[in-house]
């Protein structure tokens, strides 16, 4: 009975840690370990921010490499939001979140996806069509409703 006990509450603290994680994914308090969430869609390659172009937005700060693109962003932030709040389209099509490298990124259908690495990155586009219609259904559990 103890140890059905204890796996109870192992399962709670689990659950309650994963609810607790962040709706958008950060490092250091940066969307997107810091990079320039429009870059991807206007240059095709991830770009830096810098703090002098930075905006607050679902309680993070979003850096961009020009005034421009932090315009944009601020004029259409759904436009340019990632996915699955920036977390690995191929982890949330199996349910869950995990972190994710700027480089293996991919735009479809105007929406950006991103992996957690190159490496996943290549199994994912094999079949994205699929997975990303798990991902989504994965997503409606961890997603406030104002996230893509």
């Amino acid at each position: 009975m103890k140890n059905i006990f204890a796996l109870a509450c192992l399962l709670l603290v689990g659950y309650i840690a994963k609810s607790q994680e962040p709706s958008i994914f950060q490092k250091n308090g940066l969307a997107l370990d810091g990079y320039d969430v429009v870059a991807f869609f206007t240059e095709h390659k991830p770009v830096k921010g810098v703090a002098e172009f930075s905006y607050q937005y679902q309680g993070v700060q979003w850096l961009f490499s020009s005034d421009q693109h932090r315009q944009m962003f601020e004029k259409e932030p759904l436009k340019f939001l990632p996915q699955y709040g920036g977390y690995c389209a191929f982890g949330m099509s199996r349910g869950y979140k995990a972190p994710t490298e700027a480089v293996a990124f991919t735009l479809m259908n105007q929406k950006l996806y991103f992996n957690y690495n190159l490496k996943v990155m290549d199994v994912w586009v094999k079949d994205s069509a699929q997975y990303i219609k798990r991902a989504d259904s994965s997503w409606v559990k961890f997603a406030p409703k104002n996230l893509p």
